[in-house]
């Protein structure tokens, strides 16, 4: 089998584990911010600590074993600065007026929200328009160069700039995995909470597992794709287009991961009895809903990924992009709930 439907065969059955535990367990980016926020309730903020220690020593242990960490996305010697902090806030923004992130909008989706339908279609051309569209003009010509170059040509992996190898690496993930472990499990009503829990540890060993089937069981020696892992911005806009032009692309991890959420989420939903269809309640939230996924696809594009693909895939390598686009994701979100929450309310 060629190593691009490796990939997407091994993208398709992560993604499906990815979207039952996630739907199961009720895993969300938004949930979790607006629970800490206004309900005092940090449990999901706890899960998303989990799911990055488990990722974190997962992707390090791989690093070990020889994945090209330095070549992934999260590893570029140049900081894109600018584009992480006004994509992070924009993308949150948006997240938080449509009422999930595009990850939560697929969970949605495979329950049989119309509303989520409508939401993943304008990100995903939003996040094309940004990636070669008409956005992506202003995107080159005033985001992008707001970056600023790493010292000494480093890469902006907190061990590399520690000048660390890789098995101290390993060992400061480790720490920093007890830590943010200590923290979740802090929390007794998280203990309680199985399938929240076994949601956390799920997501991570998902996104571990996908940095394996990308930099190891199909990896091309001959070909100049890079390892990658479970991220939402890109790959949504790329399943719109390969569903439009298939014969012009190949199927690959990306498009795959999107397909196996939609379909773990089904499962779940029937499997539940949760699944039914809905729609917008009326004209104002659905131009809540469009305007929303406008920003996350343009947001998501710019700060590089979204809240899976930078707060846990890109978070767990270690990089300083990520932290700094997660917290601008986070930022973005609570301006949101402000706005939709305080300021309208």
């Amino acid at each position: 089998m060629e190593p691009h439907l490796v990939r997407a065969v091994l993208g398709l059955l992560i993604g499906s584990v990815l979207g039952y535990a996630a739907r199961r367990g009720g895993f969300c980016t938004l949930g979790a911010l607006e629970d800490a926020v206004y309900g005092k309730d940090t449990r999901r903020l706890r899960a998303w600590a989990l799911a990055i220690a488990v990722a974190m020593v997962g992707v390090h242990i791989l690093n070990l074993e020889g994945l090209e960490l330095h070549r992934t996305l999260y590893a570029s010697p140049q900081l894109e600065l600018g584009p992480l902090v006004l994509g992070g806030l924009t993308f949150g923004f948006g997240m938080a007026l449509v009422g999930n992130c595009a990850f939560g909008n697929l969970l949605r989706l495979g329950g049989g929200d119309l509303k989520a339908l409508v939401t993943l279609l304008v990100a995903a051309v939003s996040a094309v328009m940004a990636m070669r569209g008409l956005t992506a003009l202003v995107r080159v010509v005033a985001i992008d160069p707001l970056s600023i170059p790493m010292p000494d040509g480093r890469f902006q992996l907190l061990p590399d700039l520690l000048g660390v190898g890789r098995t101290a690496s390993m060992m400061f993930a480790i720490a920093c995995a007890c830590l943010l472990t200590i923290y979740a499990l802090a929390d007794g009503a998280l203990r309680k909470d199985r399938k929240l829990t076994a949601a956390a540890v799920a997501i991570g060993l998902c996104v571990t597992a996908g940095w394996w089937a990308t930099g190891f069981a199909g990896f091309d020696s001959f070909g100049t794709d890079r390892p990658v892992s479970l991220s939402f911005a890109r790959p949504v806009g790329d399943t719109m287009l390969f569903a439009m032009l298939a014969s012009g692309m190949q199927v690959d991890f990306g498009i795959a991961s999107v397909m196996g959420v939609l379909l773990g989420a089904f499962v779940e939903a029937r499997q539940a009895r949760h699944f039914r269809w809905e729609a917008p309640d009326d004209a104002s939230e659905l131009r809540r809903h469009i305007f929303g996924a406008f920003l996350m696809g343009t947001g998501g594009i710019t700060a590089l990924g979204c809240t899976i693909g930078q707060g846990v895939t890109g978070i767990a390598t270690l990089s300083i992009g990520s932290a700094i686009a997660l917290a601008s994701i986070a930022a973005g979100g609570r301006a949101g709930l402000y706005y939709l929450v305080e300021w309208r309310g």
